[in-house]
């Protein structure tokens, strides 16, 4: 009898057991299934080597699914797309060229065979049921590079256009964007106080992702920057006598000019004022003579102007 109690209570506890590992291990096999929305993103893929995917309808579809909640937690861990296989799906003869394939829009029906699902997943509904897309032809065109500038030099200086190297580049996209290319820029360089000329590495300033380059879309640009060569008039410089020992008389006494040089250079009073003028009278015996004045200025400047040009010496 005592054997027979131990047999009870052991089948008793191990009937027990097992319900409780049914009930906290396998909620999924004692609940009944439920309804749940899952978003798919569509992975369009395989596009024609002479087309360019322009625009597309949506990037994902909904799906409403019927399952165990145990199924629905595991397929919400999973990363699953929609395929779609742009070349296979409009080339009607699998041996075909892809140049048959014309540009235009394109409906395909989203079908439920596509979609990976675990089996014990039932699905109720698909949207939309058609995705939409528009190919284009895809070109190549090259275009110069200009380099636009922000902001403004140190004063006194001037950044003059930019070197681009390489100096063109091809683009490659769908005809309408590349057509409507009037000027290919790079992104705008800041000059903001420059003082020297500089190069600097920038990428071109595409603007559609969807255009690439055929080439490095990085451009090495050489920006050359330079004093600015500005004029500048120094008024009542005295005439000096050279080479006479004589009493001499000079009518106008002064001369009045006018010079072109670098801005730093012509905004040095130290430098400024190394100008000066003379008349040589080597040889001249007493007499009145008419004589023009030599101007003694910095070899990096040039006199524009000069008043007055003939002066009148008196050699007594």
């Amino acid at each position: 009898i005592r054997s027979g109690m131990h047999k009870f209570k052991f089948h008793y506890f191990t009937l027990f057991l097992l319900f409780i590992l049914i009930v906290f291990y396998f909620p999924g096999c004692t609940t009944e299934a439920v309804e749940t929305d899952l978003l798919l993103p569509v992975d369009f893929s395989n596009v024609p080597k002479n087309m360019v995917l322009t625009s597309f309808q949506t990037d994902k579809i909904e799906i409403r699914i019927q399952a165990h909640p145990r199924l629905i937690e595991l397929i919400n861990k999973k990363n699953i797309h929609y395929p779609v296989d742009l070349y296979t799906d409009l080339e009607f003869d699998p041996a075909g060229d892809s140049d048959s394939i014309e540009p235009g829009s394109y409906l395909f029906p989203v079908e439920e065979k596509r979609i990976p699902m675990d089996r014990g997943i039932k699905i109720l509904s698909i949207t939309p049921p058609y995705l939409s897309v528009q190919l284009e032809k895809k070109i190549r065109k090259s275009f110069k590079i200009t380099i636009p500038y922000t902001g403004k030099p140190a004063k006194g200086y001037i950044a003059l256009n930019a070197a681009a190297e390489p100096a063109s580049v091809e683009l490659i996209g769908a005809s309408t964007l590349i057509n409507s290319i009037k000027e290919l820029k790079t992104k705008p360089i800041d000059i903001t106080n420059i003082n020297e000329s500089f190069k600097k590495k920038i990428p071109l300033d595409l603007g559609n992702p969807s255009i690439i380059s055929s080439s490095d879309p990085i451009i090495i640009v050489s920006v050359p920057v330079q004093q600015q060569r500005v004029s500048k008039t120094i008024e009542n410089i005295p005439i000096q006598v050279w080479n006479s020992t004589l009493k001499v008389s000079i009518e106008p006494s002064k001369i009045t000019i006018r010079i072109k040089g670098p801005f730093e250079t012509l905004s040095n009073k130290e430098i400024t004022d190394q100008i000066y003028s003379f008349i040589d009278l080597k040889g001249l015996e007493p007499g009145v003579y008419a004589r023009h004045a030599y101007i003694n200025i910095p070899w990096d400047m040039i006199m524009t102007e000069a008043v007055p040009q003939v002066f009148t010496i008196k050699i007594e």
